[in-house]
Parts: structure tokens; C-alpha cells; sequence
């Protein structure tokens, strides 16, 4: 994963800290194959009669019946694959079509601007939808904590994400290798559509 920030003690509120919730997960589960402790994750999400919900009580679902090797299998085949994946989760891929371009550049600046840094021992681009849902985690986390505001999320998301997240999710959940990653395509997509109708509100603000 891509970023790294002091975390120091902090007061959310639970519209807030659920969205944090979210981005964490997807950081996660989009960086390495699910593993069963996020199960008790996802479960409060699961309870909402939502599309987020029932995307949520799906993965759950398939998340309780997954075999962790072939997890691994379905992963591999989605992001890695011999030579590339079926899917190339990567910013400058989705808006481009080639790797290692402008838009890397440009979210490499922002996390510069923004006090980010790549850990150490990483090798993925920070375009990565996984360390850019991260970011967006810290972003939130930071704002909680009066170091960023809602106004440096609505930026970040708007330049970073918005602008090809939702597709990649949509491609996700309808991939030919995706099993359980078809409920996280769905998590993703209408989670995206919440964020831009969210920020929407902000900048009408």
C-alpha cells in the first residue's frame, strides 16, 4: 500500500467513521485476497437495506463459503495473471491506457502536498486503486483530527478518484474471474456513487 501519516488520538463521528470504514476496506481487500476477519468488518454495513447493504450482505455471504486458496486464485486472475490480470487496477491505466503517466505524476504531487509518503518496502505505483482508497482513509482519518478538511477530501476525490474509480468498479463486478470480487466491484461502484452525490452537496454548500 501507498501512504504513511502520524495517527495521533481522534474524535469521529459515525457518518464519518463509517466512510473512513469503507475506503479501509477496499484498501485492503483490493491490496491482498480477503481474509475472514473482515467479516466482523463488514457486518454493520451488511444491516443497511441499501445497494451499499446488500452489496455488503453479499460479500459476506461469500466471504463466509470462500476458500482462502482459491481466493488467492481469484485475486491472482483479476490483478496480477501471467503477464497482467484481467483488470489493471491502475489510474493512469484507466485514464490513459498506459502505465506511469500524467496522472501518476499528478497524484504524486498532491501526496506531496499533502504530507503522504510511499512505505517503505512498497513497489506498487500510488495509483493503485487500493493506495488511493487509502489515501482517501487518511484523508478522513486527518480531517478528524483538524490536520485536512472536508475540502481536501472533496479535492482528492474529484482529481483522483472520481474520475475513474466507479468504472473500475463496475468492471470489477462484472469480471469473468470475479467470485467474491464481484460483491466488492458492487461495495465499490455504489460507494462511489454516494461520495460524488456527497461532495456534490459540499461544493452546492
Amino acid at each position: 500500500m501507498g501512504t504513511t501519516q502520524a495517527k495521533a488520538e481522534r474524535q469521529q463521528d459515525p457518518e464519518e467513521a463509517a466512510r473512513q470504514a469503507v475506503y479501509a476496506f477496499l484498501a485492503r481487500v483490493l491490496s491482498a485476497p480477503p481474509e475472514a476477519t473482515e467479516m466482523n468488518v463488514v457486518a454493520p454495513f451488511a444491516a443497511e437495506d441499501t445497494a451499499l447493504g446488500r452489496a455488503f450482505t453479499a460479500f459476506r455471504g461469500g466471504l463466509g463459503t470462500a476458500d482462502p486458496e482459491g481466493l488467492e486464485r481469484e485475486y491472482h486472475g483479476l490483478f496480477i495473471g501471467v503477464g497482467r490480470g484481467e483488470l489493471v487496477p491502475y489510474g493512469s491505466y484507466y485514464l490513459t491506457g498506459f502505465l506511469n503517466e500524467k496522472p501518476l505524476a499528478d497524484l504524486r504531487r498532491a501526496h506531496e502536498r499533502l504530507g503522504f509518503a510511499r512505505a517503505d518496502g512498497v513497489n506498487e505505483p500510488e495509483d493503485h486503486i487500493a493506495s488511493v482508497c487509502e489515501t482517501m482513509a487518511l484523508l478522513i482519518e486527518g480531517t478528524a483530527e483538524g490536520e485536512f478538511s472536508v475540502y481536501d477530501q472533496d479535492s482528492f476525490f474529484k482529481a483522483h478518484l472520481a474520475p475513474w474509480g466507479e468504472k473500475f468498479f463496475a468492471d470489477l463486478a462484472s469480471a469473468e474471474n470475479a467470485g467474491l470480487y464481484r460483491s466488492v466491484g458492487e461495495i465499490g461502484e455504489a460507494f462511489m456513487q454516494i461520495e460524488e452525490e456527497g461532495f456534490t452537496l459540499i461544493a452546492r454548500a
